[in-house]
């Protein structure tokens, strides 16, 4: 059975390959879609304390740095912490750590005033634990945000319906209700993709309730 350590493997393997378009801003997706629901949620952050947990290349702690956060990074994938340090200049300070947010038990309780946590959750075996991790870390009054992949569209079986001349017509979704691993086509051409955890909506709401958020 697959789990955690290959999810991990996986990702130390195509960290150069899924950062290769990445600018300041992220890729494509993060800059247009994500970015701005991202950093509306988060709201000023000149002197606060911000986790990014799950940080991959770096590129939302480099923003929160040069905005004027104290920024501590973590990532379970130490080729993706290597690409984060590398293109993080030192001024900027970024703390930046190996480790996995299910488990963070380096850092102190209610150190953090913000913690962002970007498409990150999904790729987590134990999201529970990780939820409750960042409730610990929380000072009272702070705030997690986080984004996911939407589990009612990206599923273990999806894709594009196609007609015969290669044109889309809709997007195929099925096996909603399983939860646990798969696997995405993702890299693309890549013989080991990255791997994903779903779980459905329900699942993160009451995870994120019963926590105390």
């Amino acid at each position: 059975t697959l789990g955690i350590e290959d999810v991990i493997k996986r990702w130390d393997q195509n960290a150069e390959i899924i950062t290769a378009n990445y600018s300041e801003n992220g890729d494509l997706h993060r800059e247009v879609l994500l970015n701005p629901s991202l950093f509306s949620l988060v709201g000023d952050v000149n002197q606060k304390n911000i986790l990014d947990a799950g940080c991959g290349e770096g590129y939302l702690s480099r923003i929160f740095a040069k905005s004027g956060a104290s920024v501590v990074a973590v990532d379970y994938s130490k080729n993706m912490l290597e690409l984060a340090r590398n293109k993080t200049p030192q001024e900027l300070n970024i703390k930046y750590h190996h480790g996995n947010c299910e488990e963070l038990n380096f850092l102190e309780d209610e150190s953090f005033d913000v913690i962002v946590s970007n498409m990150v959750i999904q790729d987590l075996e134990n999201y529970k634990e990780a939820i409750k991790e960042m409730y610990r870390l929380l000072v009272k009054g702070g705030s997690f945000v986080f984004s996911i992949l939407h589990p009612c569209f990206v599923t273990p079986v999806c894709g594009w319906e196609k007609n015969k001349e290669g044109e889309k017509l809709h997007w195929n979704v099925d096996n909603y209700f399983y939860e646990g691993v798969y696997e995405q086509n993702y890299p693309q051409g890549q013989t080991d993709k990255v791997l994903f955890f779903h779980r459905t909506l329900t699942s993160y709401f009451n995870a994120i309730t019963e926590e105390g958020f």
